[in-house]
């Protein structure tokens, strides 16, 4: 089978389509899907440039995301079956029920990083990672759903509990993360303020949902944000740059105002006056993909043509280097997908 592999340490220059082995039949509680298309996260740049653990298994097949069609079970599954169309569940717990605490769960995994990834014609996944995809939805669109719009729903539903009527910033529009944050914030009741340092961003962030844009490269947004709440600030920030944006999330809280944070794009050394913290009783959040339970919401509603992703480009297997790339760069206004059967 063909498939996007790191061939070794040493970054994207590592980046290879190669022919390998296909994986072995499904084994008990597990399907074997033939993919259709894959999409990047910034956890698959972060992954292609090195994070800190052990090593993966050389050559290892990047990709969190995907969707296709099931081509085999393994015993005892039920369902799905042979032929469903299918997009993944990128993180694997090993509880069983549909009350497991996801990233929290002891032994959790992630597709694409603690095991092979999207990126290959076949992969073998648990069956409870399976999820219809919703009719309406392209192969492409199927792909970029999963990992972005899960990560969104726990920060905002469920770790920061977005209450209707309150006002939410949400930093980076061109990203996965971000989209689908002001989507789930407005679904949320919430009035929704979107940063971005383009315009092509910012224009997709209204169409979204977002009440208010503001050019992040240009203008003050800590004044801007003030303007907009009448001088008391966001009941919630969603944060996935990190460094960069972290003095400002801050400022543009309110007073017992919550900081929810998903990412460290420009890196993760903040520094926090905790006088601050205490006076203004901020809460902080660490958030990070979500659980079954909360999966089983955001497909929900998808297939009610709700929380819908916007793909920024569709590339073909033997160029998902240069998806990498584009990702890397910051260029997207989207997710960024990779074909990887027509």
């Amino acid at each position: 089978m063909r498939a996007l592999v790191l061939d070794g340490p040493g970054g994207r220059s590592r980046l290879a389509v190669r022919e390998l082995p296909p994986p072995p039949p499904p084994g008990p509680g597990e399907v074997l899907v033939r993919i259709r298309a894959a999409a990047l996260n910034r956890l698959d740049v972060f992954m292609a440039d090195g994070l800190p653990g052990p090593e993966p298994a050389w050559p290892h097949i990047v990709g969190t995301d995907g969707a296709g069609e099931v081509e085999a079970v393994g015993p005892g599954v039920e369902a799905p079956r042979p032929g469903d169309a299918v997009l993944l569940d990128p993180g694997i717990a090993p509880a069983a029920g549909d009350d497991d605490d996801g990233p929290l769960t002891p032994g959790y995994r992630i597709i694409g990083e603690h095991r092979s990834g999207t990126c290959a014609e076949l992969v073998v996944v648990p069956a409870r990672n399976c999820w219809p995809k919703p009719p309406a939805m392209g192969w492409a669109q199927a792909a970029a759903f999963p990992l972005a719009t899960l990560t969104a729903w726990r920060m905002l539903a469920t770790r920061a509990a977005v209450r209707p009527g309150e006002t939410v910033l949400v930093w980076g529009a061109g990203g996965g993360v971000a989209q689908a944050s002001i989507q789930v914030a407005a679904h949320l009741g919430a009035t929704v303020i979107a940063t971005s340092g383009r315009a092509a961003p910012l224009e997709t962030a209204r169409r979204l949902g977002a009440h208010a844009t503001i050019d992040h490269a240009t203008a003050d947004v800590v004044a801007e944000v003030k303007r907009a709440t009448g001088g008391r600030g966001a009941d919630v920030v969603v944060d996935s740059v990190g460094e960069q944006a972290w003095p400002r999330s801050l400022r543009c809280l309110r007073r017992g105002g919550r900081l929810v944070i998903c990412g460290a794009t420009t890196g993760p050394m903040v520094q926090l006056d905790l006088r601050k913290l205490f006076w203004h009783q901020w809460t902080i959040l660490g958030s990070t993909m979500g659980n079954r339970r909360e999966f089983g919401a955001i497909v929900a509603l998808a297939a009610e043509g709700k929380l819908w992703p916007v793909v920024d480009t569709v590339t073909p297997l033997a160029e998902g280097a240069a998806a990498f790339a584009r990702l890397a760069e910051g260029a997207q206004a989207g997710k960024v997908v990779i074909e990887v059967a027509a």
